[in-house]
């Protein structure tokens, strides 16, 4: 990919501050703000939010509009009080593209990988997320037919909001598991 890029460069084809506008564009705009969507759906809408939480959470995903390649099995899984589940690909980097868009570099580095299963309270205190020593910390390792989306907690004080407030403090590390949402 970098080989091709610096060809493009070099012919005067691409402006490197453009494409790397467009990707960041991709990772942190498109495909987050799906999956974003879909967790506000899910914080107003209690039957939505049981039936993503169900073994149907790839139509449930794909009513509002987000399916597609990597998308198709996808499991949804709550963080709660006394559970907060986190996602890795220990083989390389399945990801559920249509509701986080492109996957950050740090999720398909082999050190996120190796480290998310051997010590995810370490990995979690990286990202700023501190949890209580009663809060089981639930890993889940997705492939390439099974990916998974968390659902993370509603921050105490929106409780008034609408969807689409709730969407713009929805981040794609939170629907990770590696961050909590917080109001701002």
């Amino acid at each position: 990919m970098r080989a091709l890029e610096s060809l493009l460069t070099e012919k005067g084809f691409v402006d490197p501050a453009t494409l790397d506008a467009l990707v960041q564009y991709h990772e942190e705009k498109i495909g987050p703000r799906n999956g974003a969507q879909v967790v506000a759906k899910a914080w107003t809408d209690p039957e939505y939010k049981a039936w993503l939480l169900s073994n149907e959470a790839s139509a449930a995903i794909a009513s509002v509009g987000f399916e597609g390649r990597q998308g198709e099995d996808m499991v949804v899984l709550e963080n709660t009080d006394q559970v907060h589940n986190m996602v890795v690909c220990t083989l390389c980097s399945c990801y559920p593209w249509p509701v986080l868009g492109l996957p950050p570099v740090w999720y398909k580095s082999g050190p996120y990988r190796s480290r998310a299963v051997s010590e995810p309270r370490s990995v979690l205190g990286e990202f700023g997320t501190e949890l209580a020593d009663d809060v089981e910390v639930r890993v889940w390792d997705s492939t390439a037919e099974l990916r998974y989306l968390v659902l993370p907690q509603r921050p105490a004080g929106t409780e008034d909001w609408t969807q689409d407030q709730l969407a713009e403090i929805v981040t794609r590390n939170s629907m990770i598991g590696t961050e909590i949402v917080a109001a701002p």
